[in-house]
């Protein structure tokens, strides 16, 4: 997806969509005894139209930001789950696995952009743990655009092939110089991500966290690999030491408890 957010109005309009194709409930949260827009994503919410008011060059300013899984090239949601519950499909999606989760909750701590939500209104042994954004990836797999990007009156959500978008995006830069920030966002930030943004202002000020071009997966990746072998050998040392021990203490003379020594 290439997200251009100088176009969004905030209308909501995807946010609605994504709830609907994914048959999410809608939230009612109070504010002051009025009704007001979800505060974050969660398990009822998967895509999220934030509003920013911020003063540029002496004038202040409007902005949304749509938010939503990433769904990056490198995920290190997949790449920190220990049991393989997300996983990057060939058509772009990052998937999740109920039936694999566990509940550790490791994928929400490695996102950087604090993405993957855990389902509080569920206890551990019900399914699903883990909710987000899944790209519409049963309408993508059938030649279908996404929800989002389909239910956008003005077009601010593009979807289509990665190479293609980021050539739609340095396009309208160079047309439009004054306009847009001279960069896409998610083209290299971790190690590249499959949604995309455009915007007229600092993406940092947008609210987007700023990351360089390595994926993260490469800590979490070598965390991964080293854990379990870790673990294995610390068992066997421990194991073996044990036996170590009561070898060495065999033909000793049991030491009499205080009772029987009374």
């Amino acid at each position: 997806m290439l997200i251009d957010e100088t176009r969004c109005t905030g209308c909501r309009a995807c946010q609605v969509a994504c709830k609907q194709w994914n048959d999410l409930p809608a939230e009612t949260t109070r504010n002051r005894g009025t009704y007001t827009n979800p505060p974050a994503l969660s398990a009822n919410t998967w895509s999220l139209i934030e509003f920013k008011e911020i003063e540029t060059r002496g004038q202040i300013g409007f902005y949304f930001l749509r938010r939503a899984c990433m769904h990056c090239e490198h995920p290190a949601c997949a790449s920190a789950c220990l049991v393989g519950a997300l996983h990057k499909t060939a058509e772009g999606p990052v998937l999740y696995d109920d039936h694999k989760c566990i509940g550790c909750r490791y994928c929400m701590i490695a996102c950087p952009f604090g993405i993957p939500t855990f389902d509080w209104n569920k206890g551990l042994l019900d399914q699903p743990l883990i909710r987000k954004c899944v790209f519409c990836a049963d309408r993508v797999q059938n030649g279908l655009t996404p929800a989002c990007a389909k239910a956008c009156p003005s077009r601010v959500i593009l979807f289509g092939g990665r190479d293609e978008l980021i050539a739609e995006g340095e396009a309208r830069i160079r047309q439009s110089p004054g306009r847009y920030v001279n960069r896409i966002y998610g083209k290299a930030e971790a190690g590249g991500t499959s949604v995309l943004y455009l915007s007229s202002i600092p993406f940092e000020q947008l609210g987007l966290p700023r990351l360089d071009s390595a994926p993260v997966t490469v800590l979490s990746e070598w965390v991964m690999r080293y854990t379990l072998p870790f673990a294995a050998a610390w068992g066997a040392a421990l194991t073996g030491l044990a036996l170590l021990v009561r070898w060495r203490n065999r033909g000793k003379p049991k030491r009499p408890s205080s009772k029987e020594a009374a």
